[in-house]
């Protein structure tokens, strides 16, 4: 399991500098962050992680949570960002006798109690596996292979100001699931769906809701610096989608090489990679065995496949022992 180096604080988050990001490619690419921008890794005390992975995926004709992403899959990635965002408990929550691919250590899986009534229901199961755990919990789909860290925070800090849901209002449409939600809502979601009120938008209507429009997002420096898009947001609905989002370059990150395994390498550089593996290769390193990763400068990991997101710094050191 990753390993904190310091004390986590309650809102824990490193200003980006130069926040100004660089001119959009025409192409569609996201633009490389420079290597000025901090650690991206933060977490907010009190918060966890749900996501769903429950849907019938009908429209992509296969199961969205196993869909490979950059050697592991959607599913895998999805919880290993919210762990790193949220720095708590991290549930997913799955059909009646749903199979799921491998997921990251310490994951907890619980079962949606009945299939097919919707996304309201999985929420319902996520928040009441939370309860006395937790004080919120950001709820996502598998689908957001692009959802970033900063983004979790930013959406998950309208809980920690006083409303029950931090919901986002995005790219034309609400985002129910990509937003945060208080975990003491459990018992009102579970009494909507035994009421076959069945949809989020009923759950809104009953508590308080901060609504999370495209100039509020990113009016918080840190997501504007890293995220300019909003493309967290983007979801794969259909094959064509997945190839879209799969062809797309991994995301900037700076890697360094410390102590002993520095040599001749000095100073830090820029690669792309999707995992603290990808990043280690990509510094000309084989990771496992003594080789640690330090996350940002606050995770430590062993973890080949946790996913790294843009503006990420990942120290690789040799462990001592």
């Amino acid at each position: 399991m990753p390993a904190r180096l310091r004390p986590d604080a309650r809102y824990t988050r490193t200003a980006a500098r130069a926040c100004t990001a660089g001119p959009v490619d025409p192409r569609g690419d996201p633009p490389d962050p420079p290597l000025a921008y901090g650690p991206s890794i933060g977490i907010m005390a009190g918060a966890a992680g749900i996501v769903l992975a429950g849907g019938r995926s009908s429209r992509m004709g296969t199961p969205k949570a196993a869909l490979e992403w950059h050697g592991s899959t959607l599913l895998w990635r999805t919880a290993g960002i919210l762990a790193r965002a949220t720095g708590g408990p991290v549930v997913v929550v799955r059909a009646p006798g749903q199979e799921l691919p491998a997921l990251p250590p310490g994951t907890e899986v619980v079962p949606d109690p009945r299939e097919g009534l919707g996304p309201l229901q999985g929420i319902a199961a996520g928040l009441a596996a939370l309860s006395g755990r937790a004080e919120a919990a950001f709820v996502s789909s598998t689908d957001l292979p692009f959802l970033h860290p900063a983004f979790v925070r930013r959406v998950l800090r309208a809980t920690a100001e006083g409303a029950d849901v931090g919901l986002p209002v995005a790219r034309g449409h609400q985002q129910p699931l990509a937003a945060a939600y208080r975990v003491a809502l459990a018992p009102l979601a579970a009494g909507l769906v035994a009421r076959q009120r069945l949809r989020p938008a009923f759950l809104f209507e009953a508590c308080t809701v901060a609504r999370l429009d495209e100039a509020a997002l990113r009016a918080d420096p840190v997501l504007a610096a890293l995220d300019p898009g909003l493309d967290s947001l983007v979801n794969v609905n259909e094959r064509a989608d997945y190839r879209a989002a799969r062809a797309r370059p991994a995301p900037p990150v700076t890697v360094r090489r410390a102590g002993a395994l520095a040599g001749g390498h000095h100073g830090p550089r820029q690669v792309r990679a999707a995992t603290v593996a990808g990043a280690a290769a990509a510094a000309g390193l084989e990771f496992g065995g003594r080789v640690l990763a330090v996350l940002d400068g606050v995770l430590a990991t062993t973890d080949g496949q946790l996913p790294l997101a843009a503006g990420d710094i990942v120290s690789f050191q040799l462990r001592h022992g």
